[in-house]
């Protein structure tokens, strides 16, 4: 890949890169060694059953387990450098780009995996839409820097034409061909991974996204952690690049999901204590699938959200206006004031519940079912949340807009583990 320092463009300026990945000789299964993005593995059982699918299992470099931050990180390192000495993991012999599919039911999405500049010019050309976490960030640049490796590719969105042409026509005729790699994940999805090796198709890849401009749907941490890093820099290099996955929404639409909030120290009895004469609030019954389809009907009215963690369901939904007024920031859109992820931060948790927006006190989980399950065990509160739509996403963001932290959740997510990038292989 040329690291002579990224270019001013007017659009996306992705590059070829040498990626690192598995050796299938030298691992159980690709499978086995495979893993959600680092920030979806979020119950210590789900990380224990992913270090024993295989020793080799990526989250032993995503989320390395030590004494400290330090450690974690050195550690996540020194066995990156092992598995690369061992074979486990081998550089591609040329700086090439990805074309990266996955397939489950109805569900079929294809895209680009490159190393995207990061030069000032990407400010209004990569759209972020959510506030990050500054306890985040720090953590995942020490583990990039201490590594010295993108370990997993960040989710982009960006809306092409709608048709057959540009990058599009390059990855669906690159599909047609022989794989580098073909694996099923234990959630039902395949993957299937082709390398771009033709300059003349990686040119009109590269042609097309110069005119466009994407949406960050999976990585904010990430993707401010690439920034970061590239500033502590003295001289062009590697770090002017951020490995992603491109995919073209306009042909393969992603699917959004909310994020729910599981708040370790508020029982449900509180929680509806405090609501009560301030939202409207209504036992809906289940099981968790009927419970949810009434929350998306009360959605389509307002803001509404459900909660659970003491066997039961309620329904909490239309807020007294005064109560919205006196808490949501009235410097913003009404788009985003009217936002659930808003009215929950600014209106439930720091005004009603009081609780305060820590690990300690609350953890983001994606599955519904798990927010449910360990609400339940723990004496807990689950705040279910209902999705928000691609396009109201990416309207504020192009306004320059950011949602509360973890407002959505874009996918099919890439699988981590099928390629990654080192900041030391040219």
């Amino acid at each position: 890949m040329n690291t002579s320092g990224p270019a001013v463009s007017r659009g996306l300026r992705l590059t070829p890169f040498r990626g690192l990945r598995y050796v299938p000789e030298q691992v159980g299964s690709l499978a086995a060694v495979t893993s959600p993005p680092y920030d979806v593995v979020v119950r210590p059982d789900g990380l224990h059953h992913l270090e024993s699918a295989d020793p080799h299992n990526i989250v032993r470099l995503i989320l390395p387990q030590a004494d400290s931050a330090t450690a974690r990180h050195r550690q996540a390192a020194d066995t990156l450098k092992r598995w690369l000495t061992e074979g486990v993991l081998a550089p591609d012999p040329e700086p090439v780009l990805y074309v990266y599919e996955q397939r489950a039911d109805d569900i079929l999405q294809r895209g680009v995996i490159g190393a995207l500049a990061l030069s000032p010019a990407s400010e209004g050309i990569v759209l972020p839409h959510e506030d990050v976490m500054a306890d985040v960030v720090e953590d995942r640049a020490d583990l990039m820097r201490t590594a010295a490796a993108h370990l997993e590719p960040l989710l982009f969105s960006y809306a092409g034409d709608g048709g057959p042409s540009g990058a599009t026509a390059v990855i669906e005729r690159v599909a047609g061909r022989l794989p580098l790699l073909t694996t099923t994940t234990e959630d039902g999805f395949s993957h299937r991974l082709w390398a771009v090796t033709d300059p003349g198709e990686r040119a009109e890849i590269e042609s097309d996204l110069s005119r466009r401009q994407a949406l960050i749907a999976d990585g904010h941490h990430r993707w401010a952690t690439y920034l970061r890093l590239q500033k502590e820099q003295s001289a062009p290099g590697p770090w002017d690049f951020g490995l992603v996955l491109l995919v073209d929404t306009a042909r393969y639409p992603l699917r959004v999901r909310a994020i729910h909030r599981l708040l370790h120290r508020l029982p449900v009895a509180d929680a509806l204590r405090a609501v009560e004469g301030r939202f409207r609030v209504r036992s809906v019954d289940g099981p968790l699938p009927r419970a949810l389809d009434a929350l998306a009907g009360a959605s389509g009215e307002g803001n509404a959200f459900l909660l659970a963690g003491d066997g039961s369901f309620h329904l909490v939904d239309r807020p007294d206006e005064q109560l919205l007024a006196r808490t949501v920031p009235a410097d913003r859109p009404p788009a985003w004031r009217a936002l659930d992820a808003t009215v929950l931060h600014f209106t439930l948790l720091d005004d009603v519940w009081g609780v305060p927006d820590a690990p300690e006190h609350i953890a983001y989980i994606h599955d519904t079912a798990a927010a449910v399950e360990q609400a339940e065990r723990h004496g807990a509160t689950a705040v279910l949340m209902h999705p928000v739509g691609e396009d109201v996403v990416r309207d504020l963001a192009r306004q320059g807009v950011t949602m509360p932290r973890k407002s959505t959740s874009f996918g099919p997510k890439p699988a981590t583990g099928l390629v990654l990038r080192s900041l030391d292989i040219g």
